[in-house]
């Protein structure tokens, strides 16, 4: 891929984008997870910063299921077979997705914990 222009390997990226959507049932679902936490912040109007730590993590989780499926069809490619080390990999990776993801759910938890008092305000129940 070195030297290739920006738009081939732009277009590369994509295609990885797609083959973990068609692919990916966990990559989906965190798709929409996504979608529903930008509906939250459209909703919620946090600081700037907020927008920016959201972008982090959701970026995180998806980058990591991504890599996640690559590195498991790699496994499955090479060790087509049941093998116990491949399950070892297969589980590891899950735990990865698993650290980031609990990360995510923390900071979208800080971010519905500051957020609390203006919706209760919103909603009529705040002072």
């Amino acid at each position: 891929m070195k030297n290739r222009p920006l738009a081939e390997r732009l277009g590369f990226a994509v295609a990885g984008l797609c083959a973990g959507w068609r692919r990916e049932r966990s990559f989906r679902t965190h798709i929409g997870a996504a979608g529903l936490v930008l509906v939250a912040l459209i909703v919620l109007q946090p600081a700037p910063v907020w927008w920016a730590i959201i972008a982090i993590a959701v970026c995180l989780v998806m980058a990591l299921e991504l890599i996640n499926g690559a590195v498991e069809t790699m496994a499955d490619l090479l060790h087509p077979g049941i093998h116990p080390e491949v399950k070892v990999l297969k589980d590891m990776l899950a735990g990865a997705v698993l650290v980031v993801s609990v990360g995510a759910v923390c900071v979208a938890a800080a971010l519905a914990w500051e957020s609390l008092p203006r919706v209760l305000m919103v909603l009529g129940i705040g002072r």
